[in-house]
Order: C-alpha cells, then structure tokens, then sequence
C-alpha cells in the first residue's frame, strides 16, 4: 500500500469558489466580507417616529477609535486602529506582527429629515449607539378625524 501525498496548494480556492456561488444572487448587500476576507462590523438601524436608532457591533474598540460624520444626509462611521509593541533596549524579535484595522461604514439618510444638531453617539459594551433625531416636519402625525359635512 503507498501512501498518497494530497498537495494543499490550491485549498483556498475551494472558498473562494464556494463563497462566490453560495451567495444570495440577489442580494449581495448580505455579504459581509472584503476582498481581504476580513469583516465590516455589522449594524442594525431602527427607524421610530422620531429618531432613526443605529447599532454598531464593534468589540474590542474604544469610544476614541471611532469617527462620525454627517455629510448632508451621508453618515459615515469609520475607524482605524494600529497596535504596535514598543520593545524595550536590547530586547530582539524573531517574531512580531503588527495588528491594523480599519473600516468605514455609509449610510443614505432620506433628505431634509435629520436633525444633525441632535445627534448623539454612546460607545458601551462592544456596541456604538447612535440616535439621529428626525426634524419636527419629518416626525409622522397621528391620524386625525375629518368631520363630515
């Protein structure tokens, strides 16, 4: 009996190929992987009468990694994080990894709703919250009873 060496060179393009016809053809919004098969953080957002409510998943991450922008009605949630080792004198490496991690996140807001003086951001157990008010005019109104003639 011999035994059979399997070459692992090509193993990665199993994923590749599994990861491209496994999608939801019609859906790619689903995805959630860059071409560097790293992850964007995942987010929910809730819209009420009067707010629109972000949820950014993002443990590991400090309330100063965190960059919001509203520009007209374009929020953009970015980050970038480096962690670097500072070596003592006469200490060597033979091994050292740096670790870097950036993302940035946009979203359409519907026009001439927001509030942009009354937005506010709370970083609190792995999870950015951010509240986007609505403006008074954008809040819907309760029905009203129209009286016949």
């Amino acid at each position: 009996m011999s035994i059979i060496k399997r070459n692992n060179s090509f193993q990665g393009m199993n994923s590749i190929f599994d990861d491209l016809f496994n999608r939801d053809l019609l859906n790619w919004g689903l995805v959630n992987n860059s071409a560097t098969n790293t992850t964007l953080p995942s987010v929910n957002i809730r819209e009420t009468n009067d707010n629109f409510i972000v949820e950014m998943a993002a443990p590991g991450m400090t309330k100063d990694d965190f960059k919001i922008e509203l520009d007209g009605n374009l929020l953009t949630i970015s980050s970038e994080k480096e962690d670097r080792n500072e070596m003592k004198d006469g200490e060597k490496y033979t091994r050292q990894e740096f670790s870097y991690q950036s993302f940035q996140r946009s979203f359409q807001l519907p026009k001439d709703v927001v509030d942009s003086d009354k937005i506010q951001a709370k970083y609190e157990n792995g999870v950015l919250n951010l509240v986007v008010p609505k403006k008074e005019h954008a809040k819907q109104k309760p029905p009203r009873m129209i009286e016949i003639a």
